[in-house]
Formats: structure tokens, C-alpha cells, sequence
């Protein structure tokens, strides 16, 4: 029916246009320079017909006498111009700096894009919710120089953040950015579903986070949720997706033939003892029988297939003449990967109302509801399965035939490898299947504010009130299970540990802005106080021999009294601010800007600190110089900002009074005694002193924009550890530095191509230098482990993986006999060559060098957008370079040596000369000489990703028998459908650069639908 009515239209339209009398209507479109400008739209309004200019700027076409022509193009403002029988039009178009009026989000206010002279990038909404996630910040992924996602596969997890580098120790402090959620404060934002989003900015320099104070060190981002229009219909609109995650990139480990051929090349008998248990408890393969009749890939079998991931939201949006408001609720689910109890999901009711009382009065109130589960699988899982022995079988039937017949209580299915005899059971079901821990996540948060218009216009006063309650719920519960008659592998008693916690944080921020223009000066004044009021509660407990019915799964009901154990802690954080901020331009072409924050605190003894900001901005493009001379440039604006600023996320320390037992022999007699020490550290905020320079320009009749920015980011007073004299142990003082440099690139270009295609391209890239500066003296700080050294030096990036160089595989006994070093420690051919930094023939810690870092030094982005007609295809990609990746969980064969390696290792480990310069012999594997730590386990974490790709379709609403039809639009939605990287693990992105088997990330892949009533 609707094919028909639309066929009936474009006839009716047709006759009508020949029933008129048509003319050929030509002419020139230019700009304001007199330039042609090529590929201008011109339509004639209220029909399909139309053309584009050429290359000059030129056109024709035939039009009834009494059309309206419409020129448009990307860059420009539109015009309609009457023909009324006019044969040349000619046309010129004006530049449109729309975008440049567009205003967004800062620190307790909002400014247009053309007055900043900082480095703020922000995203809108429709490229946030293309990212089917759980956690916002997942969508910015690849899309904000400077800003580095690393993902987090498990359900619920949040990404790690980090913006512009590190800047603390990661011993003291963490990283993560502030978030300013409709101006209340949170340390992540796991509450907020992406459809609920209207726009996220980031502030990532010292002049644009200064406002904030000591909360602000590590970046701030700015959220504000959607809301209604006054004088607006009620509009309902629906958002939603279902789609499956599946695991990419899953680590190959050595299959039963492989592993068999492992263990005969290491030649331990009793590894090749192992094996033949094996074959006489489980058979011989029929295709070789020198292998067990078992070839257990564990991965598959801990893993699903795909798992499901949905989101639904539901709005509701409006406004009357003084009235605007906006209601939502929105489900999210994500199942896991791993098997048993492994999910996320969460429910959230929000509601924003505004409402002008009266010509001088403004309210609001906004809340949010949340209310979270995760269900967390044993993490351990994944490391027992990159060990676990291929020829050892899930269920051993044998096994538990004879528990039953035994009589004993809570037998299991599963195999055990400590049968074969194996030192581990190695069977990663039995912590999968015999655990339930569930997070519950209870979150009420709400604001109400009041703006009263003192000076209409010019002055405004605006006071706000937020709250945030946090509950959660951690219940942690074994259960018993009986495997073996060895003990040490059974769990015999039942086992719970709660923990309960409570955050009750209060926020109460006064505004007085001032704005008004005086001729070409325009001036912005804002001075506040800000109020805090954190308190946190908390209460633990653990106990044994619980019953088994969930209902009963409480410390309460337990039969062991002596195993309940019950702890709790408090603590409580003041803090008031009193800040300012004065911006100025004139004809926006010289731009000032200037702020200053007195922030107190009662976590330190330090109780007070000043953090001023300033910034100078000049849009040189409005010299008349410049006007007259460069064409192409549309709009060039220079800026620059330096700022300093605190950071609040280190721990308060208090100092202690320490008595430590020692134990000497005296004449072959234990002499009990005792060591005290007495320390006191002085330990306030760090201070993060930024400088930043940019460039922002559009180019071309706006339609390339660019922005660039280089910056310097010292923290001074780090918290650093540092060693105690004459006494063991150490204290965290604030004498260490720290600087992360680098230089950020962003250029985006709109175009279209006719009048139905319009297209984008979007690249960004930013570079990263961290490095150490001063340790208060110290050589060097160690981290890690001592097998798995890290080091924090001078010059250096925190935290650099530190050991031994490897030059190479020693090939034959002629290369061992011509090494001093190879000969005195006895080794043989196969063994790592370490490579002699100081050529003494010696092989010790001088040898040992930097092998780097795991932060990376190069991210890079990159989007493309299309749209014909009613389709749209878009694509991101992301990646990053110049990291390593500690990959532990190779070396981890250290303590548990009788295990499986993954395919890697066993089709490329050294098996003669000439076979690998890389990898040392499988039994090489086992000497102490090789499993120095080196660069052997340590590699490339770069990677490239497409990142997300979205094919949509929009409905546009129209009549159909008399009767509105919503708009509506569908899409199909891919999130990393391919990672390329040399790396050999699930996934190069590694937090903290150690891996030792984590959570892989998966693809997704959804269908979605918009509906708008």
C-alpha cells in the first residue's frame, strides 16, 4: 500500500511540474572571495529534482518559473532564492561557524568551542551509544587522542582509563580520571547506561581540570544525561540491542601429540611416567598409540561458544512553556564467557525535571536509580587451563566410582591429575564450578539545584545539592567437594565471607556568574565554594560449615563457631573549596582565561592548598592579514594553558610504632628479641603542574578541521617509597617527580558527493614519553616480583621490565667451548645466550639492562562515515604501539613445571642446530639458567583493531492512511570483529603489562532498533 501511494505521488508531482511552464535557470555559486565552489547541492524545493555545481562553481538546470531553488553544502549556510522566472541566478554562500558556536561543557559552567584555549574533545551521543557496552567509557576507545581504553573482558568490569600517561606510582595511587556525572562526583560511572548519555566531554589539561582541585589530577570527564525540551510534545523513544559475544583470538595450546613430544624432548622420567599413567588409566590413542586416548583442549571446554549481551531503554521526554523533563528506564545484560555462574546485569530508573517557577527563579531535580548484579567467576580458571594437561580428560569416572563406593561425602565428576601424579589437580572446573560469588550493587544517586537570575541576562546565582548512596553486597561462598583421598585437594567443609560496605557522599556547590559585553570586550566572571561530606562504613565476616541451601547461606547459620571471624572499619573525609574563574575576549579573536581553586582537605596534615590556571587564546584567522591573504583557512586559532592542580588518591598515612619479633642462634641456642622502629610520614596531595600549547583551525570551506595540541605533565611530590636509615622497612613521602610528554593530533573532513552521499574521515594519533625524574636520591625502586623484575629509575618509565638480554640459542658444543661464560656455568647446546652488556666474561646484575615498558608510546585512531539516502555505514579501528607485555604466565613454569606450554613453544622450541635462535630447548625449559628473567618472556604489545562497524537504516515517520508513523531506525552493529597482533595471549591489551592469564575480550556482534513515538 505504501509502495502505491508513493508511486501515485511521484506522478501526480511529475504532471504537475510538466503542466508548468519550465525554464533553464543556470548561474555560478561561489564563496564570499568570489571563488567557485564545486559540488553545491541545488534542489528544487518540495520535489526530487535537482543538480550539483562543477568544478567552477557552474550550473543549469530546468525549473517551473515559480520554484524555489535550494543551495546548500557542507560548510555553508543554506539559501533559498525564488526563480520567478529568472534564467541566472547567481549565488553567493556564506560560511557557517555553527560549529564553533556550539557550546560545551567546563568546569561548573559551559563554553562556546570558539572562546577555549583548552584541550577539551567531546563526543555526542549518537558515537557513544554505536558501542555496545556496559561501561561508557568502552565507547571512547580509539575516538579521543590522548585518551588510552584498555578493555576489560569479564562481565561488568570497568575499562582502565588513562588519560595523557601516569602520573602517580602505581604502589600509592591509581590513575583513574574524575567523573563529573550532571555535577556530582564518582570514581567510575558504572551506573550510567550509554543510552542515557547526551554528551561526554573530556578535559584532558591542567588549565581546563584546575576548577576541580585536588580530584582532577588524573583528567576530568564531564558527563551531562539527556533532558527535555520546553515546549516540546512527549516524546517516547525506544533504544535497544541483543546480540552475542564470542571470544577472538583464543591461545592455542599444545595438543596431546605435541605435548607427549614436549615431555620426550625434556627427557624427566618422571614426566614420561605421567604420560604412561595416563595411557594405562585412560587407553592409548588408536591413531598413535604412543599417546594417551585423551586430547583435552580446556579452553574450549571452560568457554561457551558465544554468550548473549542485550540492552533496552525506554524514554520518555518533554516540556510545557516553563516545564522540561525526561524519565528513562533501561536494561543491560551480559552473560559470560566462562563457564558457571559468570554474569552482569542492571536495572536503572531515571528521572531529570527543570521548571522556571517564575522570570527570575529556576529548580531542578534529577536521580538515578541502579541496581546491579555480577555474578564473578574464579579468574584462577584461566590459568589453570593454560596449564592443564592435554591428556588428562574433564570427568574421570573411575575416579568417582570409587568415592562412592568409599562412602564418602560430596564426590565429584571430575578428573584429577594428581591421579597421573601430577603435584596439582590442574582441573580448572573444580574452583568453576565449586564457588559462587555474587556482587550486589545498590546505587541511589540524586541532585536538586536553584538558580535565581539576579541581573536578567547577566547575573546568576546557583546553588546545587548532590547525594550519592552506595551499598555493596560481596558474598563469596565454597562449597565442599571430595576428590581424592589426599586431603590437600578436597574441600571438606563449606566456607562464606561476606563484606558489606556503604558510601554516603554529599556535595553542596554555590555559584555567582556574571557575564556581559561591553562594546567588542566580553567577560565572564564565576566565583563559588564547593562543600564535601564523604563517608564510608564497612563490615566483613567469613566463616565455615554453612548449610548448603542458598537461603541458609549466611555467617549466622553456621555450625563452626570457632571459624566465625567478623571485622569493620570507617572512615570519613571533609573537604570545602573556595574557586574563581574569569574568562575574557575581545571580537573573540584575543582570548583570556584564568582560574584559582583554595582547596581544603582532612586527610592530610596538610590541610590547605592554592592550584591557579590560566590560558591565552588567538584567532589569528580574524586579522585582517590573515582574511586577505589565506583563503583556504576559514577559521585558525592558536591557545595555550598551563595549570596546577592536586591529587587526593593516595592514602593518608599517619606513621606506626612497630615492634617486630627476630629470632638469633646463640650458641646454637634460638635468642628471642625484638626490633622497633618508629616512623612518621608527612604525606599530603601530589601536585600535577600541566602545560599545554594547540592549534584549532577548519580549513577549506570548513570542511577539514584540525587540532593539535603538545603538552607537559610533571607530578611533583609523588608519592614515593623511600628506605629507612639504620632500621628495615620504609615510608611513602612526597619527594618523587614524574613527566609524561607527548604530542596529540585530531583532523576530521566532511564532504558529499551529489546530493544523496555524504561521507566523513577521521583520524587521531597521540604520542606518550613517561619518565621518572627524581626518587628523592634513590638509585632505583624495585617492583614485581624478584623472578619478574620491574624497575622505577630515573630516566626511565615507571615501573620498566629490567633483567637480561637474550642474544641468541647456543647451536653446538664449538659455541659453548668459545663462551666463557657458557662453560662456566656448565651449559649445553639449546641453553639462552645472554647477551654481556660489559664484557667481562661474567654473567651478573651488571648485565642487566631496561627491556621496557607496558605504556604504550603510540595511539592512533581513525573513523569513516557514509550516509545515501536513508543508509548509513560507519567504521572505527584503534591500536596502539610501543609497550611490551610481560607474559608471566609462560614463566610461571618456574614453580610448576610438570605442565602443558601452548603451541607456540612446542612447535618452535630448539631441537638442534639450526632449529631456533629464539627459544631454548624443552629441557632447557627446566634449567635455572634459562628461566632468568629476560626479554624472552617478554613481547610486542602493539596491535590494530576495527574497532566497531555499524550499517544502519533510517525510517524517516510519514502518513500512512491518515494515521503519523514513527520514526525508527535499524542497525547491525560489529565491536572488534578483527585484532591483529604478534602477541601470545588472548589479547594484547594488558593493564599493567603483567599477564598472567586474564578474561578474554570478546566480539560483538548486535541488531538493534531506535524508535522514536
Amino acid at each position: 500500500m505504501k509502495k502505491t501511494i508513493y508511486v501515485l505521488s511521484l506522478l501526480l508531482v511529475s504532471t504537475m511540474l510538466s503542466a508548468q511552464q519550465l525554464i533553464t535557470v543556470q548561474g555560478r555559486v561561489t564563496d564570499t572571495d568570489n571563488m567557485g565552489i564545486p559540488g553545491v547541492s541545488i534542489a528544487i524545493q518540495g520535489t526530487t529534482q535537482g543538480t550539483i555545481t562543477d568544478i567552477d562553481g557552474n550550473y543549469n538546470l530546468s525549473a517551473p518559473t515559480n520554484a524555489t531553488l535550494v543551495f546548500s553544502f557542507i560548510g555553508f549556510n543554506n539559501q533559498e532564492i525564488p526563480v520567478n522566472g529568472q534564467t541566472t541566478i547567481n549565488v553567493i554562500l556564506e560560511q557557517s561557524l555553527e560549529m564553533m558556536d556550539e557550546v560545551v561543557v567546563v568546569g561548573y559552567g559551559t563554553q562556546k568551542v570558539k572562546d577555549l584555549t583548552s584541550s577539551i574533545t567531546t563526543v555526542k551521543a549518537d558515537e557513544i551509544v554505536k558501542t555496545p557496552s556496559g561501561q561508557a567509557m568502552q565507547s571512547l576507545q580509539g575516538k579521543v587522542a590522548g585518551v588510552q581504553i584498555v578493555s576489560a573482558g569479564a562481565p561488568g568490569s570497568e575499562p582502565t582509563v588513562r588519560i595523557r600517561g601516569i602520573g602517580s606510582f602505581p604502589s600509592s595511587s591509581d590513575s583513574k580520571p574524575l567523573y563529573v556525572v550532571d555535577g556530582m562526583f564518582f570514581d567510575n560511572i558504572d551506573f550510567i547506561n550509554t543510552s542515557d548519555i547526551e554528551t561526554l566531554s573530556v578535559l584532558k589539561d591542567a588549565s581546563a581540570a584546575a576548577i576541580y582541585g585536588v580530584r582532577a589530577a588524573n583528567g576530568v570527564v564531564l558527563i551531562t544525561t539527556k533532558a527535555g525540551n520546553r515546549k516540546s510534545r512527549a516524546t517516547i523513544t525506544y533504544d535497544g540491542y541483543i546480540g552475542v559475544q564470542v571470544a577472538q583470538n583464543v591461545l592455542k595450546m599444545a595438543n596431546a601429540e605435541q605435548f607427549v613430544n614436549y615431555v620426550n624432548q625434556v627427557g624427566a622420567p618422571a614426566d614420561r611416567q605421567f604420560v604412561d599413567n595416563a595411557m594405562q588409566r585412560f587407553g592409548r590413542s588408536r591413531i598413535n598409540p604412543n599417546v594417551p586416548d585423551v586430547n583435552t583442549d580446556w579452553y574450549k571446554q571452560i568457554m561457551h561458544s558465544s554468550a548473549r549481551q542485550q540492552n533496552h531503554a525506554l524514554s520518555v521526554t518533554g516540556g510545557s512553556e516553563n516545564t522540561a523533563y525526561s524519565m528513562g528506564l533501561s536494561y543491560f545484560e551480559q552473560e559470560g564467557l566462562l563457564k558457571g555462574k559468570n554474569s552482569y546485569e542492571r536495572f536503572n530508573i531515571r528521572g531529570k525535571l527543570d521548571q522556571n517557577v517564575n522570570s527570575w527563579l529556576k529548580a531542578g531535580i534529577n536521580m538515578n536509580v541502579s541496581n546491579g548484579t555480577q555474578y564473578i567467576a574464579d579468574d584462577g580458571a584461566w590459568f589453570k587451563a593454560y596449564h592443564a594437561v592435554p591428556i588428562l580428560p574433564v570427568y574421570d569416572p573411575e575416579n568417582y566410582d570409587a568415592l562412592v563406593a568409599a562412602g564418602t561425602d560430596f564426590p565429584i565428576r571430575y578428573s584429577n591429575a594428581k591421579l597421573l601424579g601430577y603435584r596439582g589437580t590442574q582441573n580448572p572446573f573444580i574452583s568453576l564450578d565449586y564457588r559462587d560469588h555474587r556482587l550486589d550493587i545498590r546505587k541511589v544517586l540524586t541532585g536538586v539545584y536553584s538558580e535565581i537570575s539576579l541581573l536578567p541576562e547577566k547575573l546568576k546565582f546557583k546553588t546545587s545539592y548532590n547525594l550519592s548512596l552506595i551499598h555493596l553486597s560481596d558474598r563469596n561462598v565454597g562449597l565442599p567437594y571430595y576428590l581424592s583421598a589426599s586431603e590437600d585437594v578436597n574441600r571438606e567443609l563449606s566456607s562464606i565471607s561476606k563484606y558489606r560496605s556503604l558510601y554516603f557522599n554529599q556535595f553542596l556547590d554555590n555559584t555567582l556568574t556574571y557575564t556581559d559585553s561591553f562594546g567588542d570586550h566580553n567577560i565572564s566572571a564565576m566565583v563559588g565554594t564547593s562543600y564535601r561530606n564523604e563517608w564510608y562504613d564497612s563490615l566483613s565476616g567469613s566463616a565455615e560449615d554453612i548449610p548448603l541451601n542458598e537461603n541458609t547461606w549466611y555467617i549466622g547459620q553456621s555450625l563452626s563457631e570457632d571459624s566465625k571471624k567478623v571485622n569493620d572499619s570507617a572512615d570519613r573525609l571533609y573537604g570545602f573549596s573556595y574557586f574563581g574563574r574569569l574568562s575574557y575576549n575581545y571580537q573573540s579573536k584575543y582570548l583570556a582565561y584564568f582560574t584559582l581553586r583554595r582547596e581544603g582537605t582532612s586527610k592530610y596534615q596538610e590541610k590547605w592548598g592554592t592550584f591557579p590556571a590560566l590560558g591565552a587564546g588567538w584567532v589569528i584567522s580574524e586579522e585582517n592579514f590573515f582574511r586577505n591573504n589565506i583563503g583556504f583557512i576559514d577559521y585558525f586559532k592558536l591557545r595555550a594553558g598551563w595549570g596546577k592542580l592536586g591529587n587526593d588518591k593516595i592514602t593518608r598515612q599517619t606513621g606506626a610504632n612497630t615492634t617486630t619479633p627476630e629470632y638469633l642462634a646463640i650458641d646454637d641456642t634460638q635468642v628471642t628479641g625484638t626490633v622497633t622502629t618508629s616512623t612518621f610520614g608527612y604525606l599530603g596531595w601530589e601536585t600535577v603542574t600541566g602545560t599545554n600549547v594547540g592549534i584549532s583551525a577548519n580549513l577549506l570551506n570548513n570542511r577539514l578541521s584540525i587540532e593539535s595540541d603538545y603538552y607537559v605533565r610533571d607530578t611533583e611530590g609523588a608519592a614515593t617509597f623511600v628506605s629507612l636509615k639504620l632500621q628495615p622497612g620504609g615510608v611513602l613521602k612526597n619527594v618523587g617527580e614524574i613527566r609524561n610528554s607527548g604530542f596529540e593530533l585530531a583532523v576530521n573532513w566532511n564532504g558529499a558527493i551529489g546530493n544523496n552521499i555524504k561521507y566523513n574521515i577521521g583520524a587521531n594519533m597521540a604520542t606518550l614519553k613517561n619518565e621518572v625524574r627524581d626518587l628523592f636520591g634513590q638509585e632505583y625502586l624495585n617492583s614485581g616480583s624478584s623472578e619478574f623484575r620491574q624497575r622505577t629509575q630515573v630516566g626511565h618509565p615507571i615501573a620498566s621490565f629490567y633483567g637480561y638480554e637474550v642474544a641468541g640459542v647456543y647451536q653446538n658444543q664449538a659455541e659453548i667451548d668459545a663462551d666463557p661464560i657458557a662453560v662456566a656455568n656448565g651449559l649445553v647446546p639449546g641453553d639462552l645466550k645472554f647477551k654481556n652488556q660489559d664484557g667481562n666474561e661474567v654473567l651478573d646484575d651488571d648485565d642487566k639492562v631496561f627491556l621496557g615498558s607496558y605504556i604504550p608510546d603510540f595511539n592512533y585512531g581513525a573513523s569513516l562515515g557514509l550516509s545515501y539516502k536513508n543508509i548509513e555505514f560507519s567504521m572505527n579501528i584503534s591500536g596502539q604501539s610501543g609497550n611490551k607485555i610481560l607474559n608471566r604466565k609462560r614463566g610461571e613454569i618456574i614453580w610448576t613445571n610438570d605442565t602443558n606450554i601452548d603451541a607456540d613453544y612446542a612447535n618452535n622450541l630448539w631441537s638442534g642446530e639450526g632449529t631456533s635462535n629464539k627459544y631454548p630447548s624443552a629441557s632447557g625449559l627446566r634449567r635455572g639458567w634459562n628461566q632468568n628473567f629476560s626479554d624472552l618472556l617478554l613481547e610486542d604489545g602493539k596491535f590494530f583493531r576495527i574497532q566497531n562497524v555499524q550499517l544502519a537504516y533510517n525510517i524517516n515517520g510519514k502518513k500512512l492512511l491518515g494515521e503519523d508513523m514513527p520514526d525508527a531506525r535499524i542497525y547491525f552493529t560489529a565491536e572488534r570483529p578483527l585484532t591483529v597482533f604478534s602477541y601470545n595471549g588472548f589479547s594484547p591489551e594488558v593493564p599493567n603489562g603483567v599477564d598472567r592469564q586474564f578474561y578474554p575480550v570478546a566480539s560483538v556482534y548486535t541488531v538493534g532498533l531506535n524508535i522514536k513515538f
